[in-house]
């Protein structure tokens, strides 16, 4: 599951080097307690993208739900501060193996350099790049099978990762994950959106024009229902 929610109106979710300790230190102790893999990361000032694998359909749900309601006692507490913190439920979306999750992975920690704060993913400390490319030990982190089949030996799968994150991901990938998160439609080839259609018979990407159909509105309690029709 791709993740991101953001801050309302766009505002700072992280005032303090301590607040993004909190929030990391929150998500460590519920992915471990409801068995929930992290495998990639970024906090920004105003959002926060997460790559996760949940065990069961509720566990995504209850990771969030808690996750949000302890970071924002603590943020209104230290900041001297009432009220909302995220902007509404957070948008979601399955990414299939394959083709996606390492294109998520890239997404989420190229995310400051592409918002200019820094020149190099390596250079903004509070995203999974270290712990993922081997500059250090990042104990949040559960590696994905499609990072793992980088290379069967850990030094040559850092670099390897390294290199793939030297370029930013293409313009018609970028606009796919963004739209797929937003609206909460698979992010997923022809072939398998093709599959889910045939004995779902969902609306599984967007039209030309009008809302998304409310299964998305669901998300991710629906595509956990997809994925459990399926067997997939």
């Amino acid at each position: 599951m791709h993740i991101v929610q953001r801050g309302n109106n766009r505002g700072a979710t992280f005032l303090h080097d301590h607040d993004y300790l909190v929030y990391l230190h929150h998500l460590r102790d519920l992915s471990s307690k409801l068995d929930c893999d992290v495998h990639a990361y970024c906090l920004m000032t105003n959002h926060v993208h997460l790559l996760l694998t949940p065990s069961s359909r509720e566990a995504c749900i209850s990771l969030m739900r808690n996750l949000g309601q302890r970071y924002v006692q603590y943020f209104n507490r230290r900041h001297l501060r009432t009220g909302t913190l995220w902007e509404g439920r957070f948008k979601s979306c399955v990414a299939e193996s394959a083709r996606y999750v390492l294109a998520c992975h890239r997404y989420i920690e190229l995310n400051p350099v592409r918002a200019g704060m820094v020149s190099s993913p390596g250079d903004y400390g509070w995203s999974s790049y270290a712990g993922n490319s081997g500059a250090r030990p990042d104990g949040l982190l559960s590696p994905h099978a499609e990072y793992l089949a980088l290379s069967n030996d850990r030094l040559v799968r850092e670099m390897a990762y390294r290199d793939l994150c030297q370029t930013e991901l293409e313009p018609s990938l970028l606009a796919e994950i963004r739209a797929s998160t937003s609206a909460g439609y698979p992010l997923a080839s022809d072939s398998f959106k093709a599959r889910l259609t045939q004995v779902t018979a969902r609306k599984l990407s967007p039209g030309k024009s009008g809302r998304p159909s409310k299964d998305v509105d669901e998300a991710p309690h629906a595509q956990a229902d997809l994925l459990t029709e399926t067997g997939l």
